[in-house]
Formats: structure tokens, C-alpha cells, sequence
């Protein structure tokens, strides 16, 4: 039976022979770091050494690594039941979770359609838009899709091509479906945002628009107000276009309320989920919908159906955890921690905003977004490289997008580890890590 008592040393020799990681030039790649193991907010490597988890290991850990009351959870439904195929059979984590989540949901969500993870939800989202527009037999076909400017919805080609062409896609351009783009409604450029908007649904062939509400987060965090937003959806809604929203990173109280779209006065026709559904424990995505999509898809043939599925749809091990997640997330103490991380953020925009080294300083409940001057702003910005190695020197997994800087921890960290890292993040502005 295969072990895993692999030395340092070797661990690294064989990842290199046989692994290709993501995001990752593998010509130039440093030796990726061994983790053997991890405890809250912390990931410990075979050396001893203990990582600070700064981003919440790519935005999907909530309440820290390893939660005793997930693992519980876990367990248990592992004696159960591991897996059923989700095609006329069902099973109680994924009822419980779908009963449990739509309520809590902005609008008027009414079903939850499971997938694997935030590309795979965005797609189901797509495909049931574009579905639905289909079945209406229009004169005018309503067949395009709307995006942000430089927005991120994930990796597949439905998800690559409603982010619009860009660095990340470019290889591709020849494959993905057109999407129109507008700029997103920052502070102060509300206006310009609608504008755009107007002008292209004036084409009456826009299904859909698809959007990351108050932050995108690929881009550099860039973070925008409400009340733009609202005005774009209120548009939509006038000119029958659905909308969705990509709450894949923001959703489970990332921007302080338990979704983005809470601190909206419009609500989208559809939310996506991933993530931080599961606590950070296993793959699993959600689609939901309102009682007017569901509802376009009910006939008497199998072809009216929504013919679309994923061999771990509804994974009863990824609800269980979802379902725990839920429970810890839902909890006062929680609620109280994301507000300790959000006032932290707030407090140290205030103090070092204005700094010179910096284009801007600003934060959204417990995500923090640090942008530093340089000669471009992007995720190619060489500047990544050396922050990246600057923090890892001091413990700490702070992964840059180019020149912005961002935290996004684990609810668990206490203010003192918050403050560990606000102190390093100060060295990179009061000294040379060049």
C-alpha cells in the first residue's frame, strides 16, 4: 500500500518529474513548499516552518484549516454514504443543504442546481440563460452576453468567454463565443457604466449579464459601490435581460454581509457559489435560480429538460461539509470575527492610504486590497515576484495579483496575527525588499 513518508527532498524531486501546477511558470517555478499538514490559520511545511494562510488557501477556507466540527461532519457522513448519481435519486446532505441555503439567499432564489465548482456554476448559469431565451422562440433572439471589463468567472471556455477576451484567455480568442463589455460602475464613473450598458441592451439581443457584485477579484480587487450596480441590474430588469451574479469569491460573508448581493436593492435572476461553500474541504459549486427559470424548463419531453449534469453533482461528502460550514458561519462568534477583521482592514487603510508607495489603499469587510505604484497595473506586474518572496520570508502566504497586494484570512485569525501581518506589509512601504 502506497505511504506518504516521502523525505523533503524526494517529495520536491517527484513533484517536479510529474506534476504540473497551476497558474505557475514551471521553467522558472521556485521548489514548491511541502505542507504536511495544517491547524486554523496556520499550514505547516516538513521542515517545521508554519505559513501563515493569508488568503484563505485561494479564497476558500473559511473558518480555518482542519475545523474539528467539519472533520466531525465529514466523518460521519462517510460511514453513510460516499456518493449517488444525482439523476432520479437524491439524499438528505443535499436537500438539507439546498432547504437551508435558499432561504438565506438575496431575492427570490427558488432552486439550487449543484455542480463542482465556481467554473462549472457559472456554466450552469450561462447555459440555463441562454436556454431560456431559447425557448421563448423571439423574433430578435437573445443571444449575447454582457460582462465587466477585465472580470473573472473561471477557467472553462463558458466561464473564459463571459469574461470577455483577455491576457488569461488570449490562446483561445478564436474559440470563445463574443461577449460585450462595459466598464464596471467604480466611484464616481456610475454614470459612464450605465451608459454603456443602455447603448448596447438598445440591440435587443442581450440574454444576459453576468457580473462579480462589488468586487472583482482577478483583476486586483477592484472594489465599487452598490449603488452602481443596482442602477446596471434595474436596467437589465427594464429591458428583459437576466442577470447573474458570480458569487463565487464574495459569497459566505467575504464582503461583511453573507453575500455581496445582500447590499443590493435589485436582486439578480441568478447567484453562483463555490469556494467557501464547503468551509475549504471539498469541491462543490451551486447555481441558484428563481421560480421563472425553473419553471421555462418543465415540459413533457425529456428535451424541454435542463440536459446538463456532472458525475459528483450533489456529492453528499462536499454537502455534509457545506452543511457544517453553514452552521459555523451562521454563529454569533463568527459574525463577531468577520467584523474584527473588517474594522482591522478599515483601520490600517485609514492610517496608510495616503502613502506615497501606494495608488490605493481600501478594503470590503474582510478583504483588503493594497495597490502600489508602479509603472503598470497588472497581474504580470514583476513586482508580484518579489512580494510574493518578501512574505514568504516572513511566514506568511500573501499571493499578489502583480502590483495589488490583498488579504483575505481564515475568520478564525486573532487581531494580533492580523496585525503580524499588517506590520510586515508596512516594511514593504518604510523599506527596500527589492
Amino acid at each position: 500500500m502506497a505511504t506518504h513518508s516521502l523525505s523533503t527532498s524526494s517529495l520536491i524531486k517527484k513533484d517536479q518529474a510529474s506534476i504540473w501546477h497551476p497558474f505557475t511558470q514551471m521553467k522558472t517555478a521556485r521548489q514548491p513548499i511541502p505542507i504536511v499538514r495544517a491547524k486554523g490559520i496556520y499550514l505547516y511545511s516538513e521542515d517545521g516552518r508554519a505559513y501563515l494562510d493569508g488568503i484563505s488557501s485561494w479564497w476558500v477556507n473559511l473558518h480555518g484549516h482542519a475545523h474539528p466540527y467539519i472533520i466531525e461532519k465529514l466523518k460521519s457522513q462517510v460511514d453513510l454514504l460516499e456518493h449517488v448519481i444525482f439523476a432520479d435519486f437524491t439524499h438528505a446532505p443535499a436537500v438539507e443543504l439546498a432547504t437551508r441555503l435558499l432561504p438565506l439567499m438575496p431575492g427570490a432564489m427558488a432552486k439550487i442546481f449543484y455542480s463542482d465548482n465556481g467554473s462549472t456554476a457559472v456554466e450552469v448559469a450561462l447555459k440555463m440563460a441562454l436556454n431560456y431565451w431559447y425557448k421563448q422562440n423571439l423574433k430578435i433572439p437573445k443571444r449575447k452576453v454582457i460582462c465587466f471589463k477585465n472580470s473573472y468567472h473561471g477557467d472553462t471556455f463558458g466561464a473564459m468567454s463571459a469574461a470577455g477576451k483577455n491576457e488569461f484567455n488570449r490562446p483561445f480568442w478564436s474559440h470563445l463565443f463574443d461577449v460585450e463589455s462595459i466598464d464596471p460602475p467604480l466611484k464616481g464613473k456610475e454614470r459612464e457604466s450605465l451608459s454603456q450598458l443602455e447603448i448596447l441592451l438598445s440591440q435587443s439581443d442581450i440574454a444576459c449579464f453576468i457580473f462579480e457584485p462589488l468586487v472583482l477579484g482577478s483583476a486586483g480587487m477592484i472594489i465599487y459601490p452598490a449603488e452602481g450596480l443596482d442602477g446596471l441590474i434595474r436596467m437589465c430588469k427594464k429591458h428583459e435581460v437576466l442577470t447573474i451574479a458570480d458569487e463565487v469569491m464574495t459569497g459566505f460573508g467575504r464582503t461583511g454581509s453573507l453575500f455581496a448581493c445582500d447590499q443590493l436593492s435589485e436582486k439578480p435572476d441568478f447567484i453562483c457559489l463555490s469556494k467557501g461553500l464547503t468551509g475549504g474541504f471539498l469541491p462543490l459549486g451551486v447555481t441558484a435560480c428563481t421560480e421563472k427559470i425553473f419553471n421555462a424548463f418543465l415540459g413533457e419531453s425529456l428535451q424541454q429538460a435542463f440536459l446538463h449534469g456532472h458525475s459528483y453533482t450533489g456529492n453528499p461528502l462536499a454537502c455534509s461539509c457545506a452543511l457544517a460550514s453553514l452552521d459555523l458561519l451562521l454563529n454569533e462568534a463568527c459574525l463577531e470575527q468577520r467584523e474584527m477583521i473588517s474594522v482591522s482592514h478599515q483601520d490600517f487603510c485609514e492610517k496608510w492610504h495616503l502613502h506615497p508607495k501606494l495608488k490605493r489603499c481600501e478594503s470590503l469587510g474582510t478583504i483588503l486590497a493594497i495597490e502600489y505604484k508602479t509603472d503598470s497595473s497588472s497581474y504580470f506586474q514583476s513586482l508580484r515576484e518579489q512580494l510574493y518572496d518578501f512574505f514568504l520570508s516572513k511566514n506568511i502566504l500573501l499571493r499578489p495579483l502583480g502590483n495589488v497586494l490583498y488579504v483575505l484570512p481564515p475568520y478564525c485569525i486573532e487581531a494580533k496575527e492580523l496585525k503580524f501581518i499588517y506590520d510586515q506589509i508596512t516594511l514593504t512601504l518604510e523599506g527596500d525588499i527589492s
